[in-house]
């Protein structure tokens, strides 16, 4: 096939896009989540090189027909992607790719000559050789780390690093990985000058395409190109494996935190109830039987249930499990009334979020109060937000007071901890109360009509 001669500012302008058409490629891959998947894990399968081999070569190959049918050189890519695979996928992958990326090379040059001899017939042996290559480096390397670490910046501090070489005596992994691509290009240069072939009618057989620089002293961009156009993608790559790491690290992080402080909830009612059947032993020895069998089988409940989200069902439930060992304590002066609208019954609410709502109603509106006493559970949509409001009657709090229960203890405390680590800003829990008439703990969170559980 005839290669045209560049001019110096056609040459340029190829050298850019080839070099953002690798970055493009690169960046569309890692939003790919199972090749992302495939990049972050170091053991693949055959089914995940299979899924990279295509996601890599298929491009790629497009890049190479496209060169051949349209003599565009920007979108031959054969050297830096085979040696890319080889380096992240290993020599097999690469080696699958550089056939890939060459087949179109060979195939298509072929049936425009009509012979094997004036087509690109070298092209598929280099890049079958350049994935074999990155492949070999990367299996001959201390460590994978060491491919993901590649930066072509190493030159900059190289008097540096060649004396660290010299004095530890150990090869420096960065400029191999450096040499590499500077290796194949300059053997790419010399293969295409030893076998391409100017005819007497000043057409030209290329046998191996290489970008051919106008200028003696272009030649440091091609090989600088090389060696960019295989480090941005693995820059990009692991740029996405970092920040996979970064967001499986805050997602153990906030699992963690909220496992934290629903742990912290269970000890606090559970002295609560503890202290109560130790009053109620002598005294009402059946009553504090009754509180024994209903707090096993609360605690079975807690202990069964690992999920930190539920539907409003499942914490109305849990809560009426709790009520029926309050009731049990406080006997018929505690009444418990539920205005709760059916359309917030299946929205998604933090676990054991209401019982240091209602305890809170006890313990302050109760305790003090003469006589019996209400708590009204309500809840219903509003604005695309679900609002939960926990009210008493007992004996409320003067407004310089409000914060006390907030502050004091673990219970609701406890709550606009959760809250805060769930929902950010967009939570609201709000306390309002009126001396002598009772409290109201009024919660607010987006709706959320599935379950995401977070696992520990």
């Amino acid at each position: 096939m005839p290669q045209a001669l560049l001019s110096p500012e056609q040459f340029l302008l190829t050298i850019f896009v080839k070099l953002a058409v690798m970055a493009v490629l690169a960046t569309m891959l890692a939003r790919y989540h199972r090749f992302r998947h495939i990049l972050i894990f170091e053991r693949r399968g055959w089914v995940d090189r299979l899924v990279f081999t295509l996601a890599l070569g298929v491009p790629l190959a497009a890049g190479v027909a496209f060169r051949v049918q349209l003599n565009y050189y920007a979108a031959d890519l054969t050297l830096e992607g085979a040696l890319l695979a080889g380096l992240i996928a290993g020599p097999y992958t690469g080696a699958l790719v550089g056939l890939m990326v060459s087949l179109p090379a060979v195939l298509l040059t072929t049936a425009a000559t009509g012979n094997m001899v004036n087509a690109e017939f070298i092209a598929l042996p280099f890049a079958v050789g350049c994935g074999f290559a990155g492949g070999g480096l990367r299996e001959a390397s201390p460590t994978k780390e060491t491919i993901w670490r590649f930066t072509p910046f190493v030159i900059l501090d190289l008097p540096k690093h060649l004396f660290k070489m010299l004095r530890d005596r150990e090869p420096l992994w960065q400029i191999i990985l450096l040499l590499a691509p500077v290796a194949l290009e300059l053997l790419r240069q010399f293969l295409g000058l030893r076998f391409n072939q100017m005819l007497a009618d000043d057409s030209y057989i290329t046998r191996l395409f290489y970008l051919n620089p106008p200028r003696p002293w272009m030649m440091s961009l091609v090989v600088l190109a090389a060696v960019l156009a295989v480090a941005f993608p693995i820059k990009i790559w692991n740029s996405a494996r970092i920040e996979h790491r970064v967001q499986e690290q805050e997602k153990l992080l906030l699992a963690a935190k909220i496992e934290s402080l629903k742990s912290q909830i269970n000890p606090h009612f559970l002295f609560n109830t503890l202290t109560s059947i130790s009053s109620l032993i002598r005294a009402e020895p059946d009553t504090a039987r009754t509180l024994i069998i209903r707090l096993s089988a609360l605690l079975r409940r807690l202990l069964r249930s690992h999920e930190h989200f539920v539907t409003l069902r499942d914490e109305l439930e849990a809560i009426d499990e709790y009520l029926d060992i309050e009731v049990i304590r406080f006997g018929p002066k505690l009444k418990v009334v539920k205005d709760i609208n059916p359309d917030t019954l299946d929205l998604i609410v933090p676990s054991m979020i209401l019982q240091p709502l209602v305890e809170n109603s006890i313990k302050h509106g109760f305790s003090r109060k003469v006589g019996s006493g209400s708590i009204t559970i309500r809840s219903h949509r509003e604005h695309g937000r679900a609002v939960i409001e926990v009210e008493d009657d007992g004996m409320g709090f003067f407004a310089e007071s409000l914060d006390q229960p907030m502050s004091s203890g673990i219970g609701l405390a406890n709550v606009r901890e959760r809250l805060r680590v769930i929902y950010g800003a967009t939570y609201q829990l709000k306390l309002s109360s009126e001396p002598g008439k009772g409290t109201r703990a009024r919660i607010e969170v987006p709706e959320l009509a599935t379950v995401h559980p977070i696992s520990a």
